[in-house]
């Protein structure tokens, strides 16, 4: 498609929304036609979705977890990111199916092979043109979280939880180098703000 698909990605307190806000400014600055998004979100669908996932006060099984964000993962593709990708827009977004292979499949450990197979019949199979990662240690990340009150439901999962799911993001990025920007979440916004817009600025050409 005509348009550039980026997507950031990390796990809690990396920072992605301080990133995703200072991309978009760039790309406005710039006059670049964009979208900004965030999973699960996005829609009224994924609004609502997005409530039920993040709630504290409700236990929720790996596989119904799953099912909820690829939900809202079908409605965001099909009403927002493919038809801006089709009129040759950026879209930016705050989490995709790399979170759901992270934190379903290696963070709980549901099968591999079924979550590759759901996640393309969910996305017919629209991949990013460019993912960045950003990376940190979840110690340093969940102080973060903890630093700004009210963590939510994933926030507030264990410490070998969190582990598993930035080892997930660190062996999805190791798979496709292509694909990744693999960044230290804990080094300067700044900086790292200038080499995402560097490796954005490559694709746009």
């Amino acid at each position: 498609m005509p348009g550039l698909f980026i997507t950031l990605e990390g796990p809690e307190g990396a920072g992605k929304s301080t990133q995703l806000a200072r991309l978009a400014a760039r790309l406005a600055g710039r006059g670049v036609p964009h979208v900004v998004t965030r999973e699960p979100g996005g829609t009224p669908l994924g609004m609502r979705v997005r409530e039920v996932l993040l709630d504290p006060e409700l236990s929720i099984e790996p596989l119904p977890e799953l099912l909820l964000y690829s939900a809202s993962r079908a409605q965001l593709v099909r009403e927002v990111i493919r038809p801006a990708l089709e009129r040759g827009k950026v879209v930016v977004c705050d989490r995709y199916a790399d979170s759901s292979a992270a934190y379903q499949g290696f963070g709980r450990g549901l099968d591999g092979a079924f979550l590759e197979a759901l996640t393309r019949e969910v996305t017919g199979g629209l991949t990013p043109d460019l993912t960045v990662l950003l990376d940190l240690d979840p110690a340093l990340g969940l102080s973060r979280v903890a630093a700004r009150g009210q963590p939510d439901r994933l926030e507030r999962a264990d410490l070998g939880f969190h582990a598993r799911v930035r080892k997930g993001f660190l062996t999805l990025a190791a798979r496709d180098p292509e694909r990744f920007l693999v960044l230290d979440g804990a080094r300067d916004a700044d900086a790292l703000a200038e080499d995402i817009w560097r490796a954005v600025a490559e694709r746009l050409g």
